[in-house]
């Protein structure tokens, strides 16, 4: 990751642990290097649990798949989790300087290519993800209309599966403090200030629950 130092307290290599951050973060970036350069888009995504091993599915909308030249070569696929500006005025007296927490992981390999029914499974299977939290949920064969509706509109979208071939996750929640600080750290993330984040808060509290318990690593 570009900018993070090669701290080894900071990797994520919990798989558990990352497939509850794509759950929790399900608008990640695709990238490719296409002949004409990098290319991005933003799309959600879903672990396929049909599947032993990680891999996530989502769909790009035409003519995404040919901007992106899939499936010819490597897909980057980034999810972040909650991140934020952590002040060194928070410390005390400790000196430090101030920092950026964060949760994120890289996935990359050569995609593949939904078949049409494997592809309508997935957008199926996001509708309800997102259409369970509403009070009167629309789903895409709700009516005959909407079924009809769908079907035509899925003819726009070509579907992809990435089993990674390598992973890169890193949470970075100030392991390499002291209780006292990672404690102050979290009372200003749940208060009321300018860069307050309680799910930055809670990431924290998730990531230096085991690490509270051993003790700090060295810096």
């Amino acid at each position: 990751m570009i900018g993070v130092r090669k701290n080894p307290h900071y990797v994520l290599d919990d798989l558990d642990e990352i497939k509850r951050l794509i759950d929790e973060n399900l608008w990640a970036t695709l990238v490719s290097p296409a002949s004409a350069g990098l290319v991005a888009s933003h799309y959600p995504i879903l672990v396929d649990r049909g599947r032993e091993e990680l891999s996530v599915v989502t769909h790009l909308g035409r003519p995404d798949d040919r901007v992106h030249e899939l499936p010819d070569h490597e897909l980057l696929i980034i999810v972040q989790g909650p991140h934020g500006y952590i002040s060194s005025s928070w410390y005390g007296e400790h000196v430090e300087v101030p920092t950026w927490n964060f949760l994120a992981a890289h996935l990359s390999g050569v995609p593949e290519i939904l078949s049409d029914v494997e592809n309508s499974a997935v957008l199926h299977r996001l509708v309800e993800h997102f259409e369970s939290r509403v009070p009167d949920p629309r789903l895409l064969d709700g009516t005959p209309a909407d079924a009809e509706n769908a079907r035509s509109d899925m003819r726009g979208t070509v579907g992809l599966r990435l089993t990674p071939t390598r992973i890169v996750a890193k949470r970075k929640m100030s392991q390499n403090q002291s209780p006292r600080i990672i404690d102050a750290v979290i009372e200003q993330l749940e208060g009321d200030g300018h860069y307050a984040s309680p799910p930055l808060a809670r990431e924290m509290r998730l990531a230096n629950h085991r690490h509270l318990a051993q003790g700090p690593p060295r810096s």
